[in-house]
């Protein structure tokens, strides 16, 4: 029994010393499995973390570069700026930090964190933007308080500076911060919530060129997230200098002479193209857009009634008037329906149908060939050319010389314009075509619009002997260093379907205009330079003779745009120009003068400073320090 008792004893220990062998390899089996998944499974990441708060990250943004207008003078350029960013792994407890911050930045605790929850998704230890282009003070304030501030910090960076406030804002663009569905829509690799981008302009068009390459730094924190020491740099990548075609001292020009009024204007070189002045009227400050445009500045931005974001160079589409008459001429003359002999009588007025079509001048020009009808602007004259060729004639002509469709030039949201055909008419509005409506058609009233840049391009190829060029913003771009990264070269879109012959008879109706004894532009004549150009006036409303009020005592609103379009030297010409003021009722009297003094600004200016213009090309291949 003593025996039997031993044996059992034995086998129960025996159990026991079995389970508890079994219980420990199992748990050394547990921990060894849980050591395998932390080291070798999850090792890069918990080092990653690890490292995360000893070592980090800091990004360098690129200088972007510089815009130059054609003769190497700056335009555009950058300067310093203090930005307020917070990194959120080390900004603990978070809502304290953002009460005790706001104090400096004298923005509510609730609009900071707004600000970072519209950064949802980045990494918790990447700095955030909160406030950009803070003044010394503030810097001051924070830097003295920086240990209250876990994970505040300022970065020094360079912002946008727009030196000549105002000046061709349409065409150069601005920057602006850059939205979440422009981060997400995939247009702009490698930028971040916080970045600057162009948002118009050759700011938008030549983004790529002008953003450069990201840098960084390896930095050392503590606890608190300030740097220790810095442990790796790779400088950033400054973006490329863009010069553009236009011409600073015109452009100024023609910005002064556009002030106080509503309008626009273009001057274009027509051997090449190249934009030399581009200018809206009114115009804004795009320096309002860098730091970040304020509540009450977009309001009155978008609430003036004159629309000054609206760049209505290219926007703008109106009744071309008179201006139009080019294009009448050359396709009578294309077609045959006059030749440089025919001789049309206007005694003041064209009865056509049960209707009487006045001459803008009472007691009408008598007897007028192509030559006179152009100089003087003779409407009868027009109308009965326009009667005979038709209004699907006069549209083939008039999308020949580039009406009725964008121009191509690189810029964003350029117009159409308007070039009326019977089935156009038929199609909008089920109403056929009438007759009486061609000869509206004809002297550029009517269905027709037009742009300002348009109508440059058009007398620009006038000017130039029939070629049209596609218009451009564009000279080069180059690296810092000098090296041209792109030139642009003249692009020809089309030729007009004129002869020399008859092209040559209409621009002797065009130098008529400023210098003939009876040119409705002869107040704009210069001793010096030879002018030819077309003025116009473009109806706002239709008006009917019983309702025709003198225009002095029409409201603003209501009365017509003034046209000019020009091109000088009259021979060799190296500047066209298209001016239009809103509401200024003639040509001969508002646009003219303007187009004037653009041309005499142009082609008076002393010659380049080639040594000082060498100087300042090699002074922009620097860096933006």
């Amino acid at each position: 029994m003593v025996k039997y008792l031993k044996t059992a004893d034995a086998e129960w220990y025996k159990q026991r010393i079995t389970g508890l062998i079994i219980c420990a390899l199992a748990a050394f089996v547990v921990l060894f499995i849980r050591l395998i998944y932390l080291q070798v499974i999850m090792g890069d990441e918990f080092r990653r973390l690890s490292l995360n708060n000893s070592i980090r990250l800091q990004s360098i943004d690129p200088p972007r570069g510089r815009l130059y207008d054609r003769n190497n003078d700056l335009l555009v350029d950058n300067r310093p700026a203090f930005d307020v960013n917070i990194t959120l792994k080390d900004a603990q407890p978070l809502y304290r930090t953002l009460e005790k911050l706001s104090q400096y930045l004298k923005t509510p605790a609730d609009t900071l964190l707004s600000k970072i929850k519209q950064t949802r998704g980045a990494s918790a230890y990447k700095p955030r933007l909160l406030k950009q282009d803070v003044g010394r003070d503030t810097l001051a304030a924070i830097e003295v308080n920086k240990y209250d501030l876990p994970g505040v910090s300022v970065n020094v960076n360079l912002l946008r500076h727009y030196i000549h406030e105002r000046k061709a804002a349409h065409l150069i663009g601005y920057l602006s911060e850059i939205s979440p569905d422009e981060l997400k829509s995939g247009s702009y690799p490698d930028s971040r919530s916080g970045d600057l981008i162009g948002k118009f302009g050759a700011e938008k068009v030549y983004e790529n060129s002008l953003r450069g390459k990201r840098g960084g730094r390896q930095v050392e924190v503590n606890a608190n997230g300030l740097v220790v020491r810095i442990l790796k740099t790779v400088d950033a990548e400054p973006g490329h200098n863009v010069f553009l075609t236009i011409d600073q001292q015109l452009q100024h020009r023609t910005e002064e002479l556009l002030d106080g009024v509503v309008g626009a204007a273009v001057a274009i070189e027509p051997g090449t193209g190249q934009i030399l002045a581009l200018a809206s009227s009114p115009s804004y400050d795009q320096n309002f857009f860098v730091g970040g445009i304020t509540h009450e500045q977009w309001d009155l931005l978008i609430s003036n009634p004159f629309r000054p974001m609206s760049n209505r160079a290219i926007q703008g589409e109106y009744p071309p008037g008179s201006t139009y008459k080019i294009i009448t001429a050359l396709a009578g003359l294309e077609e045959g329906v006059i030749d440089e002999k025919t001789i049309l009588n206007c005694p003041g007025y064209y009865r056509f149908g049960n209707r009487v079509y006045r001459d803008w001048k009472k007691g009408g020009h008598g007897k007028v060939d192509i030559i006179k009808a152009v100089e003087e602007s003779c409407d009868v004259f027009f109308y009965q050319v326009g009667q005979r060729l038709g209004v699907d004639r006069l549209a083939w002509y008039a999308k020949a010389f580039g009406l009725g469709t964008p121009t191509g030039i690189n810029l964003d949201q350029e117009a159409h314009g308007l070039i009326p055909t019977a089935a156009w008419k038929k199609k909008r509005t089920g109403v056929p075509w009438q007759g009486g409506e061609t000869l509206s058609i004809a002297i550029g009233q009517g269905f027709n619009l037009a742009t300002p840049l348009q109508m440059a391009v058009l007398v620009a190829a006038v000017a130039n002997g029939g070629n049209r060029y596609r218009p451009m913003i564009l000279d080069r771009i180059k690296s810092v260093d000098g090296q041209i990264i792109q030139k642009n070269e003249p692009k020809l879109i089309g030729k007009l379907p004129v002869s020399p012959f008859n092209l040559d008879l209409v621009k002797l109706g065009l130098w008529k205009v400023v210098n003939g004894e009876n040119g409705t532009a002869r107040g704009s004549r210069l001793a010096d330079i030879d002018i030819s150009g077309k003025t116009g006036t473009s109806q706002v409303i239709s008006r009917k003779e019983d309702e025709m009020l003198p225009e002095e005592d029409m409201p603003v609103h209501l009365r017509a745009h003034a046209w000019f379009v020009a091109y000088a030297p009259s021979e060799n010409p190296s500047i066209a120009v298209a001016v239009v003021v809103e509401h200024g009722e003639h040509g001969s009297g508002t646009a003219a003068p303007i187009a004037k003094e653009m041309i005499k600004t142009y082609l008076r200016k002393p010659p380049v400073n080639t040594q000082l213009a060498t100087q300042n090309e090699a002074d922009s291949t620097g860096g933006d320090g």
